[in-house]
């Protein structure tokens, strides 16, 4: 049996760049400790959401891809022996940002990113067409020691057409690190990625950070961090309000078993889809 065991880190980040990074440290390393062979940090792990602002300041906490985060990550992943998957806010060059995630193997190598494709700008508090640019990579699926791992950030989770990219490519296990408050996304948490796991036969970690930060104010980030399997049932969750590393055992040959019950692929009609990727007048 393909079996993996596999982390969620979901936490509040209401504080400095460095103390966000030094926190998260530790938290790998409890998830290190529970067996943890890969992990998945939420959405631009080392600080709070700031896009529900909008201000230059912030452009100042972006790295490049081989920056000192990364470069932190990376040793970690090789010391615990762990796939990391590290979401963090990229400056491609001056003055070009985006939001990005890295795929660093359990031996410290960086194997690739993700770049957010869709990107929100909805008042009263999701401003990140100011910060973002879409990303332009494509919806890339790593093999790794853990298996075919994909990636989609946040807001990327309400459109299904990335979630079937990903599965067409095998994807395994796909992470959905977010940032995600109490509004009118909170009843879509569980219906929308459990949908796309049975749909495309494949395991889903869906990770969001908890309480309150600053700028948000009185939003809450409402946790509730899961796993689901590609029959599309919760298998583990996390609380609403704490902190947590959340640590479950995925088998990654239910995958097969799913495909094959229901051969969702098998019928699917793509030469009628045309309609589909058409522009809008």
């Amino acid at each position: 049996m393909a079996k993996v065991r596999a982390a969620l880190i979901q936490a509040n980040a209401n504080m400095p760049k460095e103390a966000a990074i030094v926190k998260h440290e530790k938290l790998i390393g409890q998830a290190a400790e529970k067996g943890a062979q890969v992990t998945c940090l939420q959405e631009i792990f080392f600080g709070p959401y700031f896009p529900a602002e909008q201000d230059i300041k912030w452009y100042d906490t972006a790295e490049p891809d081989d920056g000192p985060t990364v470069k932190r990550m990376q040793a970690l992943a090789k010391k615990h022996k762990m796939v990391l998957v590290v979401p963090f806010y990229e400056e491609a060059q001056t003055g070009v940002y985006y939001n990005t995630a890295v795929v660093i193997e359990n031996d410290g190598t960086v194997v690739g990113k993700y770049r957010k494709t869709h990107i929100p700008h909805v008042g009263p508090c999701f401003w990140e067409k100011f910060y973002f640019k879409p990303g332009n990579l494509g919806y890339p699926v790593w093999d790794t020691s853990v298996g075919r791992v994909g990636i989609l950030i946040c807001y990327d989770r309400h459109f299904p057409e990335p979630a079937r990219a990903l599965g067409l490519k095998g994807a395994q296990l796909v992470f959905n690190p977010s940032a995600t408050v109490k509004s009118l996304s909170r009843y879509l948490w569980e219906l929308e990625q459990p949908a796309h796991a049975v749909a495309n036969g494949y395991w889903i970690g869906a990770i969001n950070r908890v309480g309150v930060e600053k700028p948000l104010n009185e939003a809450q980030f409402y946790g509730s961090s899961y796993f689901c399997d590609p029959r599309g049932r919760i298998i583990g969750k996390a609380s609403e309000t704490e902190d947590e590393v959340l640590v479950c055992d995925l088998d990654l040959d239910m995958n097969r078993e799913v495909r094959n019950t229901w051969q969702f692929l098998r019928d699917r009609r793509p030469e009628s889809y045309e309609e589909l990727v058409r522009e809008l007048p």
